[in-house]
């Protein structure tokens, strides 16, 4: 199994939980986020909260025959009842409810179609928000997910590696067309390839493909995707969410800018899947190679492989300094980091 033993599992930011799809008015959504069990639950009003699992009257899990009653999220064992705040507001008994009947919470944030809950080891609360994006005249979002034996700073590192384009990917020609920039808990970048069309196992002829790179922290990527060759403009997500120490779960996701024809809506959904199709096939190339893959705090850096250092200087913020006095330090292994 892979050593990534110098990196802290659960890197603060905010992290997708589900796809709003997922969550329906009275649903109740139970999964492993961080290393702990969460509760996401959409009151009758459509309001999103999330919460621990496991109720704090007798330990009985919400995502177990846990129930929406109106605005709140109501327990399988004994029917007690919890706001989106975490504060009981009824007993199954309509006794007082008990002082320490409480729930922790998370901060949650849904938008373009995802629900986003904000992680930090310390339980502070965010200062940084993730931008939404116009969805007006795009295609429906399709998407796919992935669990892997891998790290959000691993996988998101991925968008700066330009050396491995070549040589997993078969891209030819990488070239930067936007110069990394960092500000605060967002990096962008941009870089053009050549790429082979193929059809039928026939590579018909090659043509440019854009990439306009947005990072917001280590779990939410935005790759715009530009096709000058076929009119075409997409949005892929990169979304690393980690579930336990070793494992995380990668959900890829694309939107498609309508063609304006008569069959525009049509074509670029045909389209778009498509294009998402060739980016599943070109993301599962680098599956084996991270889930295999060690960790180097001193990687030896080569002129071409792209700005890997300033992205590791940068992503050390993501860290907690209570995470560097358990022994790892990101700070450290950042300041070992050779930059080309």
């Amino acid at each position: 199994m892979a050593d990534r033993s110098d990196l802290h599992p659960f890197p603060n930011g905010w992290y997708v939980f589900a796809l709003s799809s997922e969550l329906p008015k009275g649903k109740v959504l139970a999964r492993a986020f961080m290393g702990q069990d969460v509760t996401v639950f959409r009151t009758q009003s459509g309001q999103a909260h999330a919460v621990e699992s496991y109720c704090p009257h007798l330990g009985a899990h919400f995502g177990h025959g846990g129930t929406v009653v109106g605005e709140t999220l109501q327990c399988p064992f004994h029917g007690f009842r919890f706001n989106g705040k975490g504060a009981c507001v009824r007993t199954g008994y309509d006794t007082p409810a008990p002082p320490k009947a409480k729930l922790r919470t998370w901060h949650l944030r849904e938008q373009n179609g995802f629900l986003l809950i904000y992680h930090h080891v310390n339980g502070e609360a965010p200062d940084w928000q993730v931008p939404s994006v116009d969805e007006q005249d795009w295609t429906p979002l399709i998407y796919k997910s992935f669990v892997l034996n891998d790290h959000p700073q691993e996988t998101t590192e991925n968008s700066v590696d330009v050396g491995h384009f070549s040589y997993v990917h078969n891209y030819q020609r990488p070239r930067e067309t936007r110069a990394f920039e960092a500000k605060g808990h967002a990096l962008s970048t941009g870089y053009a390839v050549l790429r082979s069309l193929n059809f039928l196992g026939f590579s018909l002829r090659r043509y440019d493909l854009f990439f306009d790179i947005q990072i917001f922290g280590l779990g939410y990527s935005i790759v715009n995707i530009r096709l000058p060759l076929f009119k075409v403009v997409a949005r892929l997500w990169v979304l690393p969410t980690s579930i336990d120490e070793n494992r995380i779960i990668l959900r890829l996701a694309l939107r498609m800018k309508k063609w304006p024809t008569v069959l525009g809506d049509l074509a670029s959904r045909l389209m778009g899947r498509y294009i998402f199709y060739n980016f599943v096939k070109d993301a599962s190339q680098d599956f084996p190679i991270w889930e295999n893959k060690r960790f180097l705090r001193r990687p030896a850096l080569a002129q071409g492989d792209g700005p890997i250092g300033k992205y590791r200087q940068w992503a050390k913020q993501f860290y907690s300094p209570t995470e560097c006095d358990a022994g790892k330090s990101n700070t450290e292994l950042i300041a070992d980091t050779m930059e080309m």
